[in-house]
């Protein structure tokens, strides 16, 4: 356990930000590279020494402002999604109360950087999706333009990006299913172990291909209810059906034709896994829109928890074994109550490795044991403030000479 305390500005998150980077290629801060970039320089680097067992492996990346990155492992070049896999971070910071409260492409961002930790081969399979769609959407636009004007349109002129799509999407939505079928009982479990027992956290996969067709998810009361049994099997038949690949894609290449005139109407794509979402349930209602606060905090905290032990129960193809993920909590604690804090700080004990990262130490439950950090003005030192009661005990010890039984 890392403790990390310092005041805002100086430099805390940016520590964690780089580990994390290490994992993911992305910022839970920002959406663009070049803001990881220092004011006035070219380039940042973010060096590390990573240990799986006694095995040292040196990782650097080198973040161009406006250029692809650089990389090097052991000191020699490598391709930057070389290092996918290598380090594996779970990170929860305030931001995440947009998985509960945000638009759905939070959401989709939360399942796509745990897919590449899990499958590192998936960045490169998601980055040629976006060229796909980026490419369809232009030859859509053409169409709805064309159109408007009186012009014709061939629309088998489509028929090649669609096999793309779908042969690229499906990849994608497999992944995505397997792994929301992999958290569901953990995220059932961590938010009752954080919220105290209040309430069932439930999650599903809402995907627009299945939208399409006219399927719709059952409503939440239904599934949590007794006779929601039906329901509940229905989802797992068509979860089953989107975990296989090729079944997947033609259910893909179906859904695209079902919705082509819609699509060269309004110039955009509407189906695929960049229009899907992740639905959270909390009880009979979604979590969205209904929950509390609270209950948002301890539903972000589940989600993050569930891909912790997600993460360290599953053998990555990089490292088959020391695969516990870094668990990384930025200035969490100041947002919880009291409870949630102890409920977090005994959850998290058992972990590997942690850091935590807060402005001032009383944020912090009494329940957190670990080395203490000072960072002021960008740089870390060993926390040396002395506990008052270790300053008495030896004053008392200088008094009695040396006997304070």
């Amino acid at each position: 356990m890392n403790i990390f305390i310092g005041e805002n500005g100086q430099g805390k998150t940016n520590l964690v930000e780089g580990i994390n980077y290490l994992a993911t290629f992305e910022s839970h801060r920002v959406g663009a590279d070049s803001a990881l970039v220092r004011l006035g320089a070219k380039a940042g680097v973010v060096r590390a020494k990573v240990l799986h067992g006694e095995s040292p492996t040196m990782l650097e990346v080198e973040i161009l402002a406006g250029k692809a990155n650089r990389a090097r492992i052991n000191r020699g070049k490598a391709r930057p999604r070389d290092l996918l896999g290598i380090v594996k971070t779970v990170l929860f910071a305030p931001e995440d109360l947009e998985l509960v409260k945000g638009d759905p492409s939070a959401r989709r961002k939360f399942l796509d950087l745990l897919m590449i930790q899990i499958q590192p081969k998936m960045a490169g399979i998601k980055s040629e999706y976006e060229k796909v769609l980026r490419q369809r959407a232009a030859l859509l636009k053409t169409a709805m333009k064309t159109r408007n004007r009186g012009g014709i349109f061939y629309e088998n002129a489509l028929d090649v990006w669609d096999l793309q799509l779908a042969t690229l999407g499906a990849q994608i939505i497999v992944a995505r299913t397997k792994i929301i079928s992999n958290l569901r009982g953990f995220v059932k479990k961590y938010y009752a172990e954080v919220s105290g027992g209040k309430g069932v956290a439930r999650i599903d996969y809402d995907a627009s291909l299945q939208r399409a067709f006219g399927f719709e998810l059952p409503n939440a009361e239904l599934i949590n209810a007794a006779e929601g049994m039906l329901a509940r099997e229905e989802i797992q038949d068509r979860e089953t059906q989107m975990r296989d690949r090729e079944q997947c894609q033609e259910m893909l290449l179906l859904a695209l034709q079902q919705v082509r005139s819609k699509e060269i109407e309004r110039g955009v794509n509407l189906v695929g896994p960049h229009r899907d979402d992740l639905r959270l349930v909390l009880g009979a209602l979604p979590a969205k829109g209904y929950a509390s606060h609270g209950e948002s905090w301890s539903y972000a905290l589940a989600l993050r928890l569930a891909s912790w032990d997600l993460l360290r129960s599953h053998e990555s193809d990089v490292w088959a074994d020391e695969s516990e993920p870094i668990l990384i909590l930025d200035d969490v604690f100041a947002e919880l109550d009291s409870r949630r804090r102890t409920r977090l700080a005994k959850i998290i004990a058992p972990a590997e490795q942690v850091f935590v990262t807060a402005a001032v130490g009383d944020d912090l439950p009494a329940e957190l044991f670990g080395t203490k950090f000072l960072v002021a003005d960008g740089e870390v030192t060993p926390f040396a403030e002395e506990s008052p009661f270790l300053q008495i005990a030896e004053q008392l010890s200088a008094e009695s000479g040396g006997d304070i039984s």
